[in-house]
């Protein structure tokens, strides 16, 4: 309950502060790349419930006919201000609506699409018991997740036999020990990348599918 308290409170204080910013950005895509502004999609919560996640739309209208799910760098379906936005990740802020909602929580594990967690295995499946969110240690630790992609021949495959089972490792080990202040770190390494916090999280190996530790 406290969780969801500060959720709805810093969601709500948020959403007022970035408004003008809200306004902006959707002028820009309406102007620029037409309509839609905001992109919708069905994603698995908590419990393995379904709900739609919504963003600014960054992708060319029907890009998920045409290609994976996830995305590399230089992927032709991205717009141009597409390409701005998820360079600094303001394409996620209108998530801040889905935390007022109780679909998401601000710190949690990124929600997938339902044919990605159709392949979790049972172990992994334990990651549904919390509620996804707009950040994670995941999340820190892939910020470069579509160089990391840039390349490979099957980026679906690469993404859910190397990068995925990662994620989920990641956010299993956030949840044996999370606490409000390692959740307000998480936010903090979020909006400021190279701000000198430690989070709680393991070392990277040197393996090739691997980005770079969070960690100093």
């Amino acid at each position: 309950m406290a969780k969801r308290l500060f959720d709805l409170i810093a969601a709500s204080i948020g959403l007022l502060l970035v408004c003008p910013l809200l306004l902006l950005i959707a002028a820009l895509i309406r102007i620029v790349d037409g309509s839609p502004i905001f992109f919708r999609q069905h994603r698995i919560g908590r419990a393995g419930k379904s709900f739609n996640i919504l963003k600014f739309r960054t992708m060319r209208p029907g890009a998920e006919a045409l290609g994976t799910s996830v995305t590399q760098r230089d992927d032709p379906r991205i717009t141009n201000v597409g390409r701005l936005l998820r360079r600094t990740k303001l394409d996620e802020l209108p998530q801040l609506l889905n935390v007022i909602a109780g679909e998401m929580s601000l710190v949690g594990p990124r929600p997938e699409v339902p044919r990605y967690v159709a392949r979790y295995r049972p172990a992994q499946r334990a990651v549904l018991d919390l509620k996804p969110g707009i950040t994670d240690w995941a999340t820190l630790v892939y910020r470069n997740e579509e160089e990391v992609l840039r390349g490979k021949p099957d980026v679906d495959r690469f993404y859910i036999e190397e990068i995925m089972p990662r994620k989920i490792e990641l956010n299993l080990r956030y949840a044996s020990g999370a606490t409000f202040w390692e959740d307000l770190k998480v936010i903090v390494r979020t909006l400021v990348p190279n701000f000198p916090l430690r989070i709680h999280t393991e070392k990277d190996n040197k393996n090739a599918t691997a980005p770079v530790s969070v960690n100093p």
